[in-house]
């Protein structure tokens, strides 16, 4: 899939290329709007060219790869009392699990 993706990067940036040049070089001599359109639509071209590069298809598991936010993170002792993100602990026993989850402190299981 990759390498789907990356020839198609590289073949609309190739056309953007060739338009650019075959723009300025000799169809301004024959129509300048025409050159000025030719350049417009190349204009265009290399941010879909960066989306088309980018796009995670069905098949790409992206949500298995190393690097997770466990990994990023580590984990607080347990009994730790140090403030959250957002601010201390909120006195509800159920938000409190919930923010702990969501924080990552703590695991479902």
């Amino acid at each position: 899939m990759y390498r789907r993706r990356r020839r198609a990067y590289f073949v609309l940036m190739g056309v953007c290329l060739v338009l650019f040049v075959s723009a300025w070089a000799f169809v301004r001599l024959w129509s300048m709007p025409a050159a000025i359109a030719m350049c417009v639509v190349a204009m265009v071209i290399p941010p879909v060219a960066a989306m088309v590069g980018n796009r995670k298809g069905p098949e790409d598991r992206w949500w298995d790869e190393p690097g997770g936010r466990e990994e990023q993170q580590p984990q607080p002792p347990p009994g730790d009392t140090r403030p959250r993100k957002g601010g201390g602990a909120t006195g509800d026993p159920e938000s409190d699990a919930w923010w702990d989850e969501l924080d990552g402190r703590k695991r479902r299981g």
